[in-house]
């Protein structure tokens, strides 16, 4: 999860880590799949914020729990909370613990449990291995308490639609699924995780179906010399359970064909971590993957290009708490980063625009640095505050 918005958000959780062999899963992986004889399609409303896909479910007294639905991560993660609830005293032989870097920077060690019973609507998965991870820091950034993250390969033995022009996700079995509609392309490689080629100009190029990620196009140039029009800049500064890291980017001259719909020159973050296309670019589709048959397939209402447009940003990173946003990093060069009228590593900022910081969820901030010419940040010196106005700009025009 992966890049850091639009808006220059902080994601400090960095959950796709998972799906770059933190933790790698056996094909035989334990748990069993119980799906009901009719319907033969379950349902279920989803809610995007933040560009993630989250789902509400609830099978017994307990919860209800908030789930996020991560294709690129090849693990599950669950609350302490949801652990205390279902997770039985069987060992999770099949899913070691993990050292991550914790919000402070020390390590921690990420328990490996096994999950007597979870359920999406009718859909019944039972004997779950995952990891037991502290979700509060997620919880806060996207203003909803967050029980834990569903990865892809918890889906094997169905067919997974991520319906986002509708806000819906759809489970069928895999035996008995409908034929595939739309675009209909293999999945590539290793059954765990969702790979599929695309088109970058006149080179092919394999991308991971990353819903855990907020960005667009994740690129690896591995020794090719992409074409930009926009060279890569130093961009914010983004946490991850492996560290720090500074994005670097930029946008590309060529354009970028995915499930048969074309994104003129998209904006790109280069990695050294495989390429991925995150919900920026799967928000145009109602995608579905058949893991046990391996095929995708992407369906769109229309065929016209997706025309890229600037990114603009604030050039500020928050870590976010109920009373205050803290800084956590400035892009270099921006407006923000002025050394008299700027911001600075851990300051607090406890109002935007004269609200209270709580009044501002993630969805009405984003929309307010696109749309905002200059955004005044109250700061908390002691007990003083003072207003700070910065000034919005074109991070990659």
């Amino acid at each position: 999860m992966n890049l850091c918005r639009r808006s220059s958000w902080l994601l400090a959780l960095g959950v796709g880590l998972f799906a770059t062999g933190c933790a790698s899963p056996r094909f035989g992986l334990s748990h069993r799949t119980v799906v009901p004889p009719t319907p033969t399609v379950v349902n279920l409303p989803a809610e995007i914020i933040g560009g993630q896909f989250l789902v509400v479910t609830q099978w017994d007294a307990s919860g209800p729990w908030r789930f996020l639905v991560d294709t690129g991560s090849t693990v599950t993660l669950v609350s302490q909370e949801f652990a205390r609830h279902y997770a039985t005293d069987e060992p999770a032989g099949d899913m070691a613990a993990v050292h991550v870097r914790s919000a402070d920077g020390h390590s921690v060690l990420l328990p490996g449990v096994r999950v007597s019973r979870m359920a999406l609507g009718a859909v019944r998965f039972e004997n779950v291995t995952a990891l037991v991870y502290d979700f509060d820091e997620l919880s806060a950034h996207l203003g909803r308490k967050i029980d834990g993250l569903i990865g892809y390969t918890l889906f094997r033995d169905t067919v997974l639609t991520l319906d986002y022009p509708h806000a819906q996700l759809r489970l069928a079995p895999a035996a008995t699924a409908p034929a595939l509609t739309g675009r209909v392309v293999p999945l590539l490689g290793d059954w765990s995780r969702p790979v599929v080629a695309a088109q970058l100009g006149d080179r092919s190029l394999n991308v991971l179906l990353d819903s855990g990620s907020d960005g667009g196009l994740r690129y690896n140039p591995e020794n090719r010399n992409p074409h930009y029009a926009v060279t890569p800049r130093p961009g914010a500064t983004v946490a991850s359970l492996t560290g720090d890291r500074q994005q670097e980017i930029g946008r590309l001259a060529d354009d970028l064909v995915v499930g048969g719909r074309t994104f003129a020159r998209p904006i790109v973050e280069l990695t050294d971590q495989p390429s991925a296309i995150g919900s920026e670019i799967l928000r145009h589709f109602r995608v579905t993957l058949d893991p046990q048959h391996g095929f995708a397939s992407f369906e769109r209402d229309g065929d016209d290009p997706v025309d890229g447009i600037p990114l603009r940003s604030v050039g500020v990173s928050f870590r976010r708490f109920p009373a205050y946003w803290r800084v956590v990093s400035v892009v270099p060069g921006s407006p923000a980063d002025d050394p008299v009228t700027g911001l600075e590593e851990g300051d607090l900022v406890t109002r935007i625009n004269g609200e209270r910081v709580d009044q501002w969820g993630l969805d009405r901030y984003e929309a307010l640095v696109h749309t905002a010419p200059v955004i005044n940040f109250t700061l908390l010196n002691g007990r003083t505050e003072t207003v700070d106005p910065i000034r919005t700009f074109e991070l990659v025009p």
